[in-house]
């Protein structure tokens, strides 16, 4: 390759390609290597087309309540799966050409081949040599299948969006988000569903209060949530249905074999996608669970080599990859002060049916790192006004978690209609170090959802 560069980026997600075009505007020689579409996880089979089936999911649930409000609704509304999955499928696209289109109007040449470490600042692209001063590895991650018999009958959450037609009936493994959200989304379309959780909740990793309200309002939807099952084999029945079989019975006492089902979809984790760059060769040992360390300025154990996104610790978020890259680039090329990612206050959404928006330290976390008597909770259940005129009354939850004397906000937790909007706000407010006096004190926009964390006693 002709070509000299300063700055080699590894993998094409939203990470790789923030750092390669801030990189670009300060001057700097980029090379940027994918094999693969470009947008990586986010664009191709995560936070884009998941919004699209969730945007699809709410539309079936106006229509449901639309006789509430006065319409007339034709005897039966059809939905199409293909038809939506085309449509999702063409707007990826779009996105895709955008992406190289963005890269090449900012100067950074782009390889669509894998790399691989070599050595010091060497990278093998293809059946080409680079060397260059600054590398960036920013491969993200990729859904595990558990190491049990059958489990290549069942797909992940990549799959699901491969999916050529809907399945009625579908069995999701996991507790997590990915598992919530796709669960969610299926039975709002009109899928039934059933859930396996190895545990007695979901979003162990979020505020107690969130899992178990949504929880109860997935069951009272209709989704089959068995818990306490653990999953050790999925297997086809005599009818050509798929099933499982798990060690022993669930809490409630469910069989510890089923069948029946059309799809078997797996949510249990994601790995870092870290097994072909070569890390031994530059003396990089991931983490037992296949993170590369990093310290705060994205700086790996090896000279001039450096990560983002889920291939680090960090919180596994597209905007926390685009800040990481974007910073690493500005220090790197910009002459700008050293900065670093602020991660105690990351704000993330769970497009679950109902939305879950969460920033802060959960109620839980909040005790360990405090002690229980620094910790004061404010809480407040309620019925969003859309369903005032109706039968249906979910309800909604706010949440705010204090410390100390001045009461210092240092978790916002919300689930129900419009969480998934409202937090991004709430955010900035505890980034600012809000008190519960300055919630108090903000004059409540009515009726909103909203207004009920600034009205909480």
């Amino acid at each position: 390759m002709a070509e000299n560069f300063d700055f080699i980026v590894v993998g094409g997600g939203s990470g790789g390609i923030a750092a390669a075009r801030r990189a670009a505007e300060y001057g700097a020689r980029v090379l940027l290597c994918e094999p693969n579409r470009l947008g990586g996880t986010c664009v191709n089979v995560g936070c884009v087309p998941k919004k699209v089936m969730w945007n699809a999911a709410q539309i079936q649930q106006a229509l449901a309540l639309s006789g509430d409000y006065g319409f007339q609704a034709p005897p039966q509304v059809q939905f199409n799966w293909q038809t939506l999955k085309t449509a999702r499928d063409a707007y990826v696209s779009r996105l895709n050409q955008i992406y190289a289109d963005n890269l090449a109007t900012s100067g950074v040449r782009v390889l669509r081949a894998a790399a691989q470490l070599q050595g010091a600042n060497t990278v093998q692209v293809g059946e080409q040599t680079v060397q260059c001063e600054h590398i960036l590895l920013a491969t993200g991650g990729k859904p595990v299948l558990p190491q049990i018999p059958g489990a290549e009958l069942a797909i992940t959450s990549d799959g699901f969006f491969d999916l050529p037609r809907q399945p009625m009936n579908a069995l999701l493994i996991g507790a997590g988000y990915i598992a919530a959200e796709l669960a969610g989304m299926l039975h709002s379309l009109g899928s039934r569903v059933t859930m396996l959780l190895r545990k007695d909740r979901l979003l162990r990793n979020f505020d107690n209060m969130l899992g178990d309200t949504l929880m109860t309002q997935m069951r009272a939807a209709g989704i089959d949530i068995r818990t306490g099952v653990s999953c050790s084999e999925v297997v086809r029945a005599g009818d050509g249905s798929l099933g499982y079989r798990a060690a022993e019975k669930g809490a409630a006492g469910e069989n510890a074999e089923d069948s029946g089902y059309d799809c078997v979809l797996f949510a249990i984790s994601r790995a870092p996608n870290v097994a072909s760059l070569g890390l031994a060769k530059v003396d990089i040992a991931p983490q037992p669970n296949g993170f590369i360390a990093v310290d705060e300025f994205q700086n790996t154990g090896a000279a001039g080599i450096y990560a983002v996104g889920d291939i680090t610790p960090n919180a596994q978020l597209t905007p926390v990859a685009i800040a990481a890259g974007r910073r690493l680039a500005e220090r790197l090329f910009g002459n700008a002060p050293p900065r670093k990612l602020q991660l105690d206050n990351v704000a993330s959404v769970v497009f679950s049916h109902p939305p879950i928006g969460s920033v802060g330290l959960s109620e839980q976390r909040a005790i360990e790192v405090y002690g229980k008597s620094r910790v004061q909770v404010y809480q407040n259940q309620f019925v969003n006004l859309r369903y005032a005129v109706g039968a249906h009354k979910p309800p909604s939850v706010v949440k705010l978690v204090t410390v100390d004397p001045q009461q210092k906000v240092v978790g916002c937790h919300v689930i129900g209609d419009g969480a998934d909007e409202m937090l991004q706000g709430f955010a900035v407010a505890l980034n600012l170090g809000a008190t519960k006096a300055d919630f108090d004190n903000t004059i409540a926009i009515h009726p909103t959802a909203a207004e009920e964390l600034v009205t909480l006693r």
